[in-house]
């Protein structure tokens, strides 16, 4: 079964780095398998960068840079701020707002019609039909 096109969130990005996770692991080599990249948005590229630099890790920002090189980073463009807005006045309005970067993060994946790859699905499901999953757990049958 090919999976279908994905946005990857900040934290499983960051999973799929690490190695640590088998089941993130294994499920972003079947989806490198049937796509050939992975997808995530220059916002997830900021929030690792600043981490990395942060802990002034040097080699870790070359190999991620490499990485981005190698995958598809979706830059932030007009329809995706008024999406982002959107989502924030609909989020304000019910009283379950979450932060400026996750919603930029939704709306990228609402924009390019991406199922967002999260580890946190209580939080991004907030989101009116953004299309969420994880990958921390193997694939159902």
């Amino acid at each position: 079964m090919t999976a279908p096109p994905a946005l990857l969130d900040t934290d499983i990005l960051s999973e799929v780095i690490k190695r640590r996770d088998v089941n993130v692991h294994r499920r972003a080599q079947a989806y490198l398998a049937d796509h050939g990249q992975l997808q995530f948005s220059i916002i997830t590229r900021y929030e690792v960068l600043r981490g990395l630099k942060a802990k002034d890790a040097f080699q870790q920002a070359l190999a991620f840079e490499r990485q981005c090189a190698q995958n598809t980073v979706l830059p932030l463009d007009d329809d995706i701020v008024v999406q982002a807005a959107e989502i924030y006045g609909a989020l304000k309005k019910r009283g379950a707002i979450i932060g400026d970067t996750d919603i930029l993060i939704a709306a990228t994946a609402l924009v390019h019609d991406l199922t967002l790859v999260t580890g946190n699905l209580d939080h991004f499901r907030r989101v009116p039909t953004l299309r969420c999953e994880t990958w921390r757990f193997p694939p159902r049958s």
